[in-house]
């Protein structure tokens, strides 16, 4: 997600929220805490339900009715103003008996989209939040899949803003091992490469430093435990492949017509879907012109965000299918040193990513 610069307290933005229609005599229980999770798995694990469970077992109960309408596909967004084209689009139609669920500070959307199930849910800003909905989306839920769309910077000077990008692969970029200051061999991995600051000085005749006191940072893989694999035994993964399938699927959407004008504010030319290789993501709003050549250079990476990868680590570890679909609001570090173009653009991208998200819907079996 590329955050507008301009919406500061954009995490308090209303979100539209479907009804919930049952008959008077049922009882509608539409959150479950943590302790109810914790007590649920302890109903599970028991024939017996004890009277401090009984919430759980309504709990139990909703999901288990839930899931009984599935498989699912999950769909994880970022932030409101990325969820909202979704929520007003003719296309989403929110489920009559169950239109949500909430759990553990997660609203789940619970409807149809393209005559497929799905279950919609906004995680927030960051690999984190993004990691936390989709572990709760696989653990709750019947998902044979997930989709993530959403906003992304361009660090890729041959596409433009408004263009949506769908990266082959993922990589977390802010995960580092930052190398002490004459240190030439160190105990840590050196396969993807590093950032050397000096590389980077200002040599203007006020500052000539060839030795930057920062160093130099090394990229490191992730470790994940896979869901199939032997507890407490890693694996380390830098580069996150999305489905194979999807990526497949994903060759039939250059034709989706896609916005070019906010306003009387139109894009030099109308946005395109491509397929590109490699996406990056971190905790990290990157707004800086060196960051985002360097970027593209040591990784050709074309949509950098702040959630993708969290979401792919999850779904490879679970082995479930994932693909992301990102539309470029900004370049980033581009435009005038006063303003970034996120702060116009934001919507029109995230129409975009909305469209190239229901029509890849509508090209699943």
């Amino acid at each position: 997600m590329r955050q507008p610069l301009s919406l500061v307290s954009w995490h308090h933005m209303p979100v539209t929220i479907a009804p919930s229609y049952r008959s008077s005599s049922e009882i509608v229980y539409r959150g479950c805490g943590i302790r109810e999770l914790a007590l649920l798995v302890l109903v599970l694990g028991s024939s017996m339900i004890s009277a401090n469970a009984a919430l759980s077992e309504l709990c139990w109960r909703e999901i288990s009715n839930i899931n009984n309408e599935g498989p699912y596909i999950g769909v994880v967004v970022p932030n409101a103003f990325e969820l909202n084209p979704l929520l007003h689009s003719p296309s989403f139609v929110p489920h009559n008996k169950f239109p949500f669920f909430d759990f553990a500070g997660k609203h789940f959307r619970i409807g149809v989209l393209e005559k497929k199930r799905v279950i919609v849910v906004m995680s927030g800003l960051g690999m984190l939040n993004a990691g936390l909905a989709t572990q709760l989306l696989l653990t709750l839920f019947n998902v044979e899949g997930v989709l993530h769309h959403g906003i992304a910077g361009n660090a890729n000077p041959k596409l433009q803003i408004g263009d949506v990008t769908i990266p082959q692969y993922w990589a977390h970029t802010g995960l580092w091992h930052w190398q002490r200051l004459g240190e030439v061999n160190g105990d840590f991995n050196t396969s993807f490469g590093n950032l050397k600051f000096a590389n980077f000085n200002n040599d203007s005749n006020h500052f000539n430093s060839v030795t930057n006191l920062l160093n130099k940072v090394w990229y490191q893989p992730e470790e994940i435990f896979p869901v199939n694999g032997t507890p407490e035994v890693s694996h380390d993964i830098f580069w996150v492949p999305v489905d194979k399938t999807y990526f497949k699927i994903a060759r039939n959407l250059k034709n989706v017509k896609l916005s070019s004008c906010v306003n009387k504010t139109c894009l030099p030319r109308k946005p395109i879907v491509v397929r590109v290789e490699k996406g990056v993501t971190a905790n990290v709003f990157v707004d800086n012109k060196a960051y985002r050549e360097f970027l593209n250079s040591k990784f050709d990476a074309t949509p950098v965000d702040m959630e993708s990868v969290a979401v792919a680590l999850v779904c490879l570890q679970q082995n479930k299918p994932f693909i992301a679909i990102r539309s470029l609001s900004d370049l980033a570090g581009g435009g005038s040193a006063l303003s970034n173009e996120v702060d116009v653009f934001a919507s029109l991208a995230s129409q975009n990513a909305v469209e190239v998200l229901i029509r890849f819907i509508s090209l699943l079996k």
